[in-house]
């Protein structure tokens, strides 16, 4: 056996060594209490409820949006119909970038990779029908969040929903769209302060509500590690918090409320440590380096996607399995909500059939598979808490790391944590390439010269969308109160130059039908746009 364990070393993509078995060597000296504790007690690794899913299954939330909003209020209506439990919308890159749809830099990009929400109008109608007091919404959204969070709080006072039963989750996250995505607008400090305006306006108006999505999602889609993906997670949480507590709020008073977003990848038993790892830590951060009592604040709750990036266009079928298992680690994991990425997404957006196999995966787990019965099943499995040690070890020295360059903002202002992203995608391929790591129907079984996937419907987003909007942007100005728009984004500026809490005059202007792009242009003329150096 000694000689197989030198000459067969296997590594997961993290680069930690896996053994060809553990056993109780693996774990001496492992104390049960501090290591793991029972379900829903501290540091939680075993999760954050003590019943976790026998008292009730995950969140199904299957991502959607396309179009306009009444196309996407009818792809809601349809994946409710189908047994889905919570929302979760998409928007367009103009949405995300702070522009209205008849801006010349949205050409070619309204209501393609997600529904196009220039004003109230639009967020009525992506909601119409919908009891917004029943149902939790998830939006993937970050420089527009708390426009985008405003406005659907407009709604959902429209609809008389209480403010108290209105529940969701913004995303944004705006330190991972510099570190991975690129969907910011401002610099940072002023990002950071719209992100801490909006912890303390929740706070006060909508205590349910979930203020932000830290996201490792975009960090592990842009090829980072699992334990890159934790440890750079994690740093920018931290941050979040010390730009919280600098501003003046009370850990105890927006802690409770944060949430993370984690990506769900092809190894099952590294991402189930990731997991595991992640509440363990967080717990340790917020108790040991904040101070936090309230187990509430130490609870890390977190939605999981599977992995984009994980799909191919080549067998695309094949992608059902790979989500399949990518789910099953999500749940082995202990995850709040999920959402499956249906099997033809590396071809286009999901069609209806597409998007009902995702949920009916996510169904039948939860129905059929067992893996609801008890909490943490994988609990003393020596390879699985051997893992877990071994991520959480890596992890910890990654934000040792980033705290010595002074933290997750300049760390990626120094675009310390970028590099290390690029230099492990970089070796992935290299490894896909040379057949160390097999991708089915890519570098293995891609079958006899000619084959072909069998013809599959595809989801086409309508050209005329534009102009559509533009129309109705158009129609919005001649009849909404110009006057009234004009002294509320005045207001918006003032606050802005100064240091008031921008969400109030926000949301005054929302209401009078300013548009997204007029709110993001008046903090543009005051903070500036990011440019990368």
């Amino acid at each position: 056996m000694d000689v197989e364990r030198r000459e067969d070393k296997r590594r997961t993509e993290s680069g930690i060594e896996v053994k060809p078995f553990y056993g109780p060597d693996d774990l001496e000296g492992f104390d049960y209490s501090e290591k793991l504790g029972d379900p829903g007690e501290y540091p939680f690794t075993r999760g954050p409820y003590p019943s976790m899913y026998r008292g009730r299954p995950w969140t199904m939330r299957q991502y959607a949006g396309f179009g306009t909003a009444k196309e996407t209020n009818a792809r809601f209506k349809y994946l409710t119909e189908n047994g889905q439990t919570g929302l979760s919308v998409a928007f367009d890159l103009p949405t995300q970038m702070g522009r209205d749809s008849d801006h010349e830099l949205a050409l070619g990009e309204v209501g393609k990779v997600g529904v196009a929400i220039d004003s109230l109008l639009d967020m009525r109608d992506l909601f119409d029908g919908i009891p917004l007091e029943d149902v939790s919404t998830s939006m993937t959204i970050n420089a527009t969040a708390s426009i985008l969070l405003l406005l659907y709080s407009l709604v959902a006072e429209e609809q008389g929903a209480p403010a108290q039963s209105v529940t969701g989750t913004t995303q944004n996250d705006i330190l991972k769209e510099y570190l991975a995505r690129g969907t910011y607008i401002y610099p940072p400090k002023p990002s950071m302060r719209v992100t801490t305006d909006t912890f303390a306006y929740c706070a006060k108006e909508l205590p349910r509500w979930n203020t932000i999505s830290i996201s490792g999602y975009h960090i592990r889609e842009a090829g980072s590690t699992a334990v890159q993906e934790l440890a750079f997670t994690l740093s920018n949480a931290i941050a979040y918090v010390e730009a919280a507590v600098e501003a003046g709020l009370a850990v105890e008073q927006f802690a409770p409320r944060l949430s993370f977003f984690f990506n769900a990848h092809n190894d099952l038993f590294q991402e189930v440590a990731k997991y595991r790892a992640a509440r363990r830590m967080w717990a340790r951060i917020m108790h040991e380096r904040f101070g936090a009592t309230d187990e509430k604040s130490q609870k890390l709750r977190f939605h999981t996607q599977t992995a984009g990036s994980s799909l191919t266009a080549q067998q695309a079928e094949n992608n059902v399995v790979r989500t399949t298992v990518q789910a099953l680690s999500a749940v082995l994991g202990g995850t709040q909500s999920l959402h499956t990425n249906a099997f033809d997404e590396a071809l286009a957006l999901p069609t209806e059939r597409s998007a009902r196999i995702a949920l009916r995966t996510q169904q039948i787990l939860a129905s059929e598979g067992g893996v609801t019965e008890t909490a943490d099943p994988l609990a003393g499995s020596y390879y699985v808490e051997s893992l877990t040690d071994a991520v959480e070890e890596e992890a910890w020295d990654y934000i040792r790391r980033i705290d010595a360059l002074g933290g997750s903002v300049k760390a990626i202002e120094e675009r310390f944590m970028q590099r290390e992203i690029e230099e492990s995608a970089y070796r992935y391929q290299r490894e896909v390439e040379r057949e160390e790591r097999i991708i089915v129907g890519v570098n293995r079984y891609a079958g006899a010269a000619g084959d072909e996937d069998p013809d599959m419907e595809l989801h086409a987003v309508d050209e005329s969308i534009r102009d559509r909007q533009t129309e109705r942007l158009a129609e919005l100005r001649e009849t909404r109160d110009s006057g009234a728009v004009a002294r509320a984004l005045a207001d918006l500026r003032s606050a802005a130059e100064g240091s008031k809490n921008l969400l109030y005059p926000m949301k005054v202007a929302l209401a009078e039908l300013a548009t997204l792009g007029e709110v993001s242009d008046t903090l543009r003329e005051v903070f500036g746009e990011y440019r990368p150096s």
